[in-house]
């Protein structure tokens, strides 16, 4: 993406921001540098082109979502529990032109049992809840992203969590880190690391 990558960057920065308000669902916002360096890899990955149908599952503004269409997927979903999140993701679609590309949803994915027939795609990307402040939060989303029909599956989570390549690994998947890099955690989280605002983390890529 070279040049295209400072482009979505600055463009992805701008997006309106994701409001942070629930600790208790853990509304870690990836910053708009981080998400194009981590779109960027997808891209040389081989997992994104024109034709792509993509998933962005907990989606807050629509950072992922809406990056991968930048990127030139062919449709995004963008899923949501919060609604002043997804007034963001809302808003940031009408901006840059792409509700036409785009379906915003705002159900708690939670109460989905299974990936819903009619949702095809083929990729699904998420930054989930970690687990700090309920344990097992990030269970409902990696195995409902495990169910998908999708080809591959993109992961932001802690550095130090081994336990989605292992569920991958059960489930029939098979995994690699394509990123790794600092996370910066919003002010209300930081006691999580005892003060610290920044994190590791690592992009995982899981594939059949």
């Amino acid at each position: 993406m070279a040049g295209g990558l400072r482009r979505l960057a600055m463009t992805l920065s701008q997006l309106p921001k994701h409001p942070q308000n629930s600790v208790e669902l853990e509304q870690y916002s990836t910053e708009g540098d981080f998400a194009a360096r981590w779109i960027s890899a997808i891209v040389e990955a081989g997992d994104l082109n024109s034709e792509s149908k993509i998933v962005d599952l907990g989606a807050g503004n629509g950072v992922l979502g809406i990056g991968l269409l930048l990127a030139g997927c062919a449709h995004a979903t963008l899923l949501e529990i919060d609604e002043d999140a997804a007034s963001r993701a809302s808003e940031g679609l009408t901006t840059l032109n792409l509700n036409e590309r785009a379906d915003l949803l705002v159900q708690d994915l939670t109460n989905w049992k299974q990936w819903p027939e009619h949702l095809n795609c083929d990729l699904v990307i998420m930054n989930p809840p970690w687990g700090f402040q309920k344990a097992k939060a990030d269970r409902p989303f990696l195995e409902l992203a495990f169910s998908s029909p999708a080809k591959s599956i993109h992961l932001l989570h802690s550095a130090s969590a081994t336990h989605p390549a292992a569920l991958a690994k059960e489930l029939g998947w098979r995994g690699e880190v394509l990123l790794e890099g600092t996370f910066r955690l919003p002010a209300n989280f930081e006691h999580h690391k005892q003060g610290i605002a920044e994190t590791e983390v690592k992009c995982w890529r899981f594939v059949r």
